[in-house]
């Protein structure tokens, strides 16, 4: 057995990059990388000196799926609720996600992407839900986060015939956020992290936190519950207003 990790972190400059690491089985999920995954994610949820976190596969996909080889070799997770966990922890960081899409982002795959707040897609990437195939029943978030990305009709679309829906696709939807040629994704990632680690992580911060409990508002208690409980100016903001000024 390969003593490679299975899930890479790499830092520059406020910028931390985790990679999955088993390019040879399209990156899919088994527990182990689970388990190595949440340490990073719980490293990075008290790690103030991160201010984006880019998730991308190694290799020629992002990720195929949960790894269905893995559980009928009969290995676990820790504990039952794990992975939906670990999702859950990820879209709870304070830090924005990005996830860096080629090739197969499926399933368990799909899943993962969506506790993400961005995505970027290369024009090789395939999006699709294949639990009907299997006879089996999301429990990692699927049934919430799909229909709250794509809306409710496009999400039993995807999640009722499991067809492949291509990066194009994905765009229209709001499933992806941009798309490049894939040699180009790399560097999309790369400034599209930039732009945002350059930005006060005060107010990324708060905008996610603020996004989060108003989710299931209307429009006129949302913005109620902005103003209401909205901390306004951040520690960095006259810093940056000066910043602004001396450079006219």
């Amino acid at each position: 057995m390969s003593d490679a990790p299975l899930v890479i972190r790499s830092d520059d400059d406020g910028v931390a990059t985790l990679s999955l690491n088993r390019p040879d089985a399209l990156n899919a999920l088994s527990p182990a990388l689970f388990v190595e995954l949440r340490s990073f994610v719980d490293q990075l949820a008290t790690d103030d000196s991160v201010r984006v976190v880019v998730e991308r596969g190694e290799g020629r996909s992002f990720c195929a799926g949960n790894d269905l080889k893995a559980i009928a070799a009969g290995e676990r997770a820790p504990t039952v609720h794990f992975q939906a966990e670990t999702i859950d922890a990820i879209e709870a960081l304070a830090q924005a996600v990005i996830v860096s899409v080629r090739g197969h982002c499926f399933t368990g795959g799909l899943e993962l992407a969506l506790s993400s707040d961005l995505i970027i897609a290369s024009d090789t990437a395939m999006f699709s839900d294949t639990h009907g195939r299997f006879a089996m029943v999301p429990t990692w978030g699927m049934t919430t986060r799909l229909p709250a990305r794509i809306g409710r009709s496009r999400a039993r679309d995807m999640m009722f015939t499991g067809r492949r829906v291509l990066a194009e696709e994905a765009l229209q939807f709001g499933l992806a956020n941009r798309v490049v040629a894939d040699a180009e994704l790399d560097q999309a990632t790369a400034e599209m992290a930039r732009q945002i680690a350059d930005q006060s992580p005060w107010t990324i911060g708060h905008e996610k936190a603020l996004m989060a409990e108003t989710a299931g508002m209307g429009p006129g208690a949302g913005a109620l519950w902005e103003r209401e409980n909205g901390p306004g100016r951040g520690p960095d903001s006259a810093e940056r207003v000066a910043d602004f000024s001396r450079r006219g």
